[in-house]
């Protein structure tokens, strides 16, 4: 039998925006300079899911003629530092940093004349259209799913203890929260038995931090001969990432790490 993996009825996915220019060294340059990010081999300006690759092209102006019309719009974490690294790098604002209803804007132009918008928008309305963006999701891409005994104890250690959102569904279905779509469903069994395996690995930025986050609510770290583990749990030198191992409530293996 063959998978397949299931996309939005075949709806094309946005993976990359063109910026036509005269100049395309400096307008990658400045991109990644004012977004503290890089280019990678083919050129492109990695900001998130969808790349920005300054194309050379004879047949535009040295100036954007219509700056308005295609406005590259920007999610930052901290729009204040974002505001100083585009001065830094040089720009003409058109609308200076200001705060509206659903969060903080600002819009200026790339080298090009180019309108470009970075947005910070405030907790309540993250929280808001992501809860809106899950309410009727649907999967589209394969997932995983494990068994626990107790679903009420594995919501809550999903979720105050390991940072996760965990929504309920259907037939007691936990639906654990892994981004802003990817997800994993825990669901009840009377027989369970717990995972041998590592059920669940979490990428952290700081593996220390996070071990003794876990110890302090109480999470035991898991050792086993021939990885190493320092006297926190932790193993460095396994040809890999540190990682570290626990249980969940239901006696599941899961793992934090720490990507190199």
């Amino acid at each position: 039998m063959t998978i397949r993996q299931r996309t939005h009825d075949q709806t094309p996915q946005l993976n990359s925006l063109l910026l036509g220019s005269r100049d395309p060294e400096r307008l990658r340059d400045w991109y990644a300079t004012a977004f503290a990010t890089e280019s990678n081999r083919f050129g492109f300006v990695e900001l998130g899911a969808a790349g920005v690759l300054p194309d050379p092209r004879d047949d535009v102006a040295d100036q954007a003629t219509e700056p308005g019309r295609v406005i590259l719009n920007l999610g930052v974490r901290d729009i204040q530092a974002a505001v100083q690294r585009i001065e830094q790098a040089g720009t003409t604002w058109i609308t200076p940093l200001e705060e509206r209803e659903p969060g903080w804007f600002a819009t200026f132009t790339d080298p090009d004349g180019t309108y470009v918008q970075v947005i910070q928008m405030k907790p309540e309305t993250d929280a808001e259209m992501l809860a809106e963006a899950r309410r009727d999701a649907t999967p589209t891409r394969p997932f995983c799913g494990f068994a626990v005994d107790d679903t009420a104890r594995a919501a809550t250690f999903y979720r105050d203890m390991l940072g996760l959102d965990v929504t309920d569904g259907p037939m007691g279905l936990l639906t654990i929260w892994l981004g802003e779509s990817d997800f994993v469903m825990a669901y009840p069994k009377e027989t369970h038995v717990p995972a041998q395996h590592t059920i669940l690995n979490i990428p952290v930025d700081d593996i220390d931090d996070a071990v003794a986050s876990l110890v302090e609510q109480g999470v035991q770290m898991l050792r086993y001969d021939g990885f190493g583990q320092d006297e926190h749990g932790i193993s460095r030198d396994n040809g890999g990432p540190p990682i570290a191992w626990f249980t969940d409530p239901a006696g599941n293996v899961l793992s934090v790490l720490q990507p190199q």
